[in-house]
């Protein structure tokens, strides 16, 4: 069993920002948390969000809290200066809504109530990648699950005041990690072998948060085990994909076209029409489009029975 290393509590460094317009911190950088009991990302009782990570510079750790309109963050360990340059664009300075024109009336109603909603950008590609992969084809405790039981097993107490808040593995961490590990997490062969080629050519990969979307999708997609729905999931907050919008999913085609026209088991190329005013041809927005929609709640009734689970872990 991993023992964690000492923990050295020191100063954080810190920073206010002014959003230039309203922000709901909560809508913002709630994407970045996988699931309840995310070992990454921690609400608080006092409503801090905290969020540990690996920068280019290091692990890290950042507080989140708001006050008197300014956003007050600390971070520690050698990415704070990292996560602190990078604050605006994480909380949506990057993200431009303005050419967001809603065509349908709930989407209409929904940007009205949302007004502090941003796209993040957290401008880390693996960060969201590994857990993205570990979403395929499984139900969202499954994944949960992995990602719990990796980062818990295999990942560092991230550095700051917050005990059982854990950084995840670098590349080589990933790439080195034997596949029982992932066997035991209950991730099957084929999800670990992605992770693993991922891992392996992790700094290419980093590099399409400076690419346009259809260079970055193309980017992620060369490696064997990635595709559409996978890299749109990554880019959406890696790069504050505003127009990154999610294909291949089980249940946002449904919804999509439910909320919008009360049709019921809308597939792909349905969704993909409806969000055609949205999307290349009109302001690109369709990601943002579509995190309205899925805000409304307004999804189809359940005929079936839920999708139950296998653990593979104990195979």
């Amino acid at each position: 069993m991993r023992v964690p290393a000492p923990r050295r509590h020191t100063a954080p460094a810190t920073r206010r920002w002014a959003p230039p317009g309203p922000l709901d911190l909560g809508l913002t950088v709630g994407p970045l948390r996988r699931g309840p009991g995310d070992p990454s990302f921690r609400v608080t009782p006092d409503g801090s969000i905290w969020r540990a990570t690996r920068t280019p510079a290091g692990p890290g750790t950042l507080r989140l809290g708001v006050r008197g309109g300014e956003v007050e963050a600390e971070a520690w360990g050698p990415g704070a200066d990292w996560l602190l340059e990078g604050l605006p664009a994480l909380l949506g300075a990057e993200d431009d809504p303005s050419p967001f024109v809603p065509r349908h009336r709930l989407v209409h109603e929904m940007h009205r109530l949302r007004p502090g909603l941003r796209l993040t950008r957290t401008g880390l590609v693996l960060e969201s990648l590994v857990p993205a992969i570990l979403e395929q084809k499984v139900t969202s405790d499954e994944a949960y699950r992995a990602w719990r039981l990796l980062l818990q097993r295999h990942g560092e107490p991230a550095p700051g005041p917050q005990n059982r808040l854990y950084v995840m593995p670098d590349a080589r961490g990933w790439a080195m990690l034997p596949s029982w590990e992932f066997h035991r997490a209950g991730v099957d062969g084929k999800r670990s072998a992605t992770i693993v080629r991922a891992a392996r050519v992790a700094r290419r990969l980093e590099e399409a948060v400076s690419m346009d979307l259809p260079a970055a999708l193309h980017r992620l997609q060369l490696i064997p085990g990635i595709g559409p729905w996978t890299a749109a999931e990554t880019l959406q907050r890696s790069n504050g994909a505003a127009d990154a919008v999610t294909v291949g999913d089980v249940h946002v085609p449904k919804i999509v076209g439910y909320a919008l026209t009360g049709e019921r088991g809308t597939d792909d190329a349905r969704m993909l029409e409806l969000l055609a005013p949205y999307g290349e041809q009109g302001d690109g927005q369709r990601h943002r489009a579509c995190r309205l929609i899925l805000l409304s709640g307004r999804t189809p009734p359940r005929r079936a029975p839920r999708f139950a689970p296998k653990d593979i872990s104990t195979i």
